[in-house]
């Protein structure tokens, strides 16, 4: 039988906060101001410097506005410097609404050929409610990018502008969670009355071309081709002609993306094999999400050498933890809370991920690093939230304690690999279920 609260109880907690004095300014200080004004670390503030010794961008931040598709910027945010030096061009953007259209189409189906995958279970299973409890969001990760270039490519901005859609999801994403579950029952309802799967398929192709429908509704109807021309930094026209989304991906993206290796630290699990998370995907029948699990000082020197080496890194990351937004801070200890509540929050990296305190949640861009005697000291971020009471101008500083606390996953070419790293990339991977925080980044 569960032990009930009890008034004496009560009655003594009262007591103990009514003569703690310090308990008692907190209560003054945080009934009436802003939590994290108040507890911001202020001697550590003051310590930040926002210089450092190898800086790679000189470029506008982009702004994913009001969705999801920080890793869809943060990817064409890693391709964008060396496209720009190919167009000898002060900016330019990949258009990111393009390759969001293509995520959300290709992405209905596989959440449609899912449902016909696990027709044999109970709809009280917990992958099932996994995978209808968020249908479509935003969210993904870097092989799940590399798909859509892969089948779909890639155009400029200037082809495929934002929508009003784009910009702020919410409303469009509701819409394609309903006729996502719909047609989830009516395949259920096919199956579970002796229906064929060719059946099944049939309605489900048939409500494809609805989503396709209510996407170019919202999104606009993607390219086949487009024309492409452009005037450069120096005031020189160039005119390259008509070019089919995946001739322009081929000619203009300078990285060679094919190569790149997701490496993440999760420390629940064995260092130096492979995982993969159950219908962590986007593209069905495309290759899988794998990561190889590293220690985390390990994907902290890839990082560092590639920094090094003159090329921004792709990363995952838990963002909201110990970050002032307005400053663009992030640090292991910028809030002092427990000071403030005078208790413990105490739970290791492995722990926090095993009870939900910790996951990833935003992909963005390192473009700097400030070293010294050889090891970080700091790390400059290019984010992708605009500029306004967001960082320097859209570019944040992250303290070296924050990575071994919060940084989770990293992209990188298959040569900064060590050779125990490379052997454990030839390992099965070992599949996580579909709920495991390792997704998080795909909600």
């Amino acid at each position: 039988m569960a032990r009930v609260i009890t008034k004496k109880q009560v009655k003594q907690y009262r007591r103990d906060f009514s003569s703690d004095v310090t308990a008692r300014v907190a209560q003054n200080a945080v009934t009436g101001g802003d939590l994290l004004e108040i507890a911001l670390n202020r001697d550590l503030v003051q310590d930040i410097d926002s210089s450092f010794s190898i800086k790679l961008d000189d470029w506008k931040v982009t702004h994913q506005m009001r969705s999801g598709r920080c890793w869809l910027f943060a990817v064409l945010n890693l391709f964008r410097p060396s496209t720009m030096k190919k167009l000898n061009v002060k900016n330019f953007e990949f258009s990111q609404s393009h390759i969001h259209f293509w995520d959300k189409f290709e992405r209905s189906n596989h959440l449609l050929e899912a449902v016909l995958e696990t027709s044999d279970r109970n709809l009280d299973d917990r992958t099932i409610a996994f995978l209808l409890g968020d249908p479509i969001g935003d969210g993904g990760q870097w092989n799940m990018a590399m798909n859509l270039i892969r089948k779909h490519g890639l155009v400029p901005k200037t082809a495929f502008p934002e929508s009003k859609s784009s910009s702020n999801t919410g409303r469009m994403n509701a819409i394609l969670k309903h006729i996502l579950r719909t047609t989830a029952s009516e395949l259920r309802a096919i199956i579970d009355a002796g229906g064929s799967l060719a059946e099944a398929r049939a309605r489900k192709d048939e409500r494809l071309a609805d989503i396709w429908r209510i996407l170019c509704i919202h999104l606009g109807t993607p390219p086949e081709k487009f024309d492409w021309q452009w005037e450069d930094k120096d005031g020189k026209f160039h005119r390259r002609g008509t070019l089919t989304p995946q001739e322009f991906a081929a000619e203009y993206v300078e990285l060679d993306w094919e190569d790149y290796v997701c490496i993440v630290n999760d420390p629940r699990n064995e260092y130096y094999r492979t995982y993969t998370v159950d219908f962590l995907q986007n593209v069905a029948g495309g290759p899988p999400v794998i990561y190889l699990n590293v220690p985390s000082s390990e994907m902290k020197d890839i990082t560092q050498k590639l920094l090094e080496d003159g090329l921004p890194v792709w990363m995952g990351c838990d963002v909201g933890k110990q970050m002032h937004r307005q400053r663009g801070l992030w640090d292991a200890k910028l809030f002092d809370f427990a000071e403030l509540y005078g208790t413990e929050f105490k739970m290791n990296r492995a722990d926090r991920l095993r009870f939900g305190q910790t996951m990833m949640t935003h992909a963005m861009l390192f473009t700097g690093v400030d070293v010294v005697d050889g090891k970080p000291r700091r790390w400059r971020v290019e984010n992708s939230w605009g500029t306004k009471d967001s960082g320097e101008k859209g570019y944040y500083t992250m303290n070296d304690s924050w990575y071994d606390e919060y940084m989770f996953e990293i992209a990188c070419p298959s040569a900064y690999l060590s050779d125990e790293m490379s052997a454990g990339l030839d390992t099965e991977p070992i599949v996580l279920p579909a709920w495991d925080p390792m997704g998080s980044l795909a909600s």
